[in-house]
């Protein structure tokens, strides 16, 4: 019996009894556990996860319905599994342990990272093991535990490769596990490294609240980022900079607008003037998300206070209008005409502002273009109204 017990897979034994797993359940760290034994842990007033000992912010046990079958499998056909199988699977564990280990150093953690997307981009199919191995709780826990003050390179190393791991992970999963940025701690976290971090640190993080803006699951999550008045404000300076990180910017915002408090509350915060100085930017640029831009000034101006902000903006009317047609592209045409139709309705200065824009030649160049005949139908109301 000893002799079979050592042919079990390391993947498959419980950290606690080192047994081959019988209804393995997995932590908030990552860890996985038979549930007998982490119960009994858990019972006996222990608040840690035994192998990382990091304090337990969630003590629920998720029933790990992967590992359940890798097992199941595994013990159907004995040891007539495929050999890179284990060959996949065994270097997994290894860098996991690496990764859990109170000990190591980011540099460490860093190249654990560094063979693990080796492996994925050698193994397309190393992500679903990851994935079942508990990697990205893991990652999650580790990333946004804490912050090293000193914002050392290999600190920054670490969390832009962390960070590009869960990135690759999440579509393997469901995006709740990001709840746990609503942890205080967790999202202080994530909001220090935002105003901190490096530009690929941004990036992810701004793919990252575009994920969160898409699930039910996390809405929130969602609220509680785009009631933050801190990072929104850090969000429009992005979009306002005139960098490589300002579509990404663009993006995570558009995502944000799926709730009415989160638009109410980024007009607030200027989120006009972002847009306008974004747009007149673009035009320097040979891809750009002003379309996009163009959609949320549409949408937010519902509100009185976006409608002031763009009438007042010594360039906010004019940067619509150069919007309305632009050779390159016709994208984003529509959504001005219908911005300038709700500001100039009801304003004066508006019209003025319009018609000094240059709007009148832009109109008549979309009206000979090949755009549709809906946006030709509200160019031809706008022009009658001014």
């Amino acid at each position: 019996m000893k002799g079979g017990e050592m042919t079990i897979p390391h993947l498959f034994r419980c950290p606690i009894s080192l047994d081959l797993f019988t209804d393995p359940v997995t932590l908030c760290t990552g860890q996985t556990y038979d549930r007998s034994n982490i119960e009994k842990w858990l019972a006996a007033g222990n608040l840690t996860c035994p192998v990382t000992m990091q304090k337990l912010h969630d003590p629920s046990l998720v029933p790990n319905h992967n590992l359940r079958h890798l097992i199941q499998q595994w013990r159907q056909v004995g040891h007539r599994l495929d050999p890179d199988y284990f060959k996949t699977i065994d270097p997994l564990v290894s860098l996991k342990h690496s990764l859990a280990s109170p000990s190591a150093t980011f540099r460490e953690k860093f190249q654990a990272l560094q063979k693990i997307r080796v492996l994925t981009d050698e193994t397309p199919s190393t992500g679903s093991f990851l994935f079942e191995m508990g990697f990205l709780p893991l990652l999650l826990q580790l990333v946004f535990e804490t912050v090293e003050p000193g914002f050392s390179q290999d600190y920054v190393n670490f969390v832009e490769q962390g960070l590009a791991c869960i990135l690759r992970l999440l579509p393997f999963g469901e995006l709740g596990c990001l709840n746990m940025l609503k942890e205080g701690s967790k999202f202080e976290t994530f909001l220090l490294l935002f105003e901190h971090g490096s530009v690929t640190m941004k990036q992810s993080l701004c793919h990252i609240v575009e994920l969160i803006s898409s699930s039910s699951a996390t809405r929130e999550l969602c609220a509680m980022i785009g009631e933050n008045q801190r990072f929104l404000n850090m969000i429009i300076c992005v979009v306002k900079q005139n960098s490589e990180i300002s579509e990404a910017g663009i993006q995570a915002i558009s995502a944000l607008c799926c709730l009415e408090s989160n638009r109410e509350e980024l007009v607030q915060q200027g989120l006009i003037d972002g847009l306008v100085t974004y747009i007149l930017n673009s035009e320097r640029k040979e891809r750009s998300m002003a379309a996009m831009a163009m959609a949320r000034i549409e949408q937010v101006l519902g509100n009185g206070r976006a409608k002031e902000a763009l009438i007042k903006n010594p360039n906010g009317v004019k940067a619509v209008v150069k919007m309305v047609f632009r050779v390159s592209e016709q994208e984003g045409s529509e959504s001005a005409v219908n911005s300038l139709m709700k500001v100039c309705e009801e304003s004066l200065e508006a019209r003025e502002k319009a018609v000094v824009g240059g709007v009148l030649t832009q109109l008549l160049l979309l009206l000979q273009s090949q755009c549709s005949g809906r946006t030709k139908t509200k160019a031809t109301t706008l022009l009658k109204l001014l």
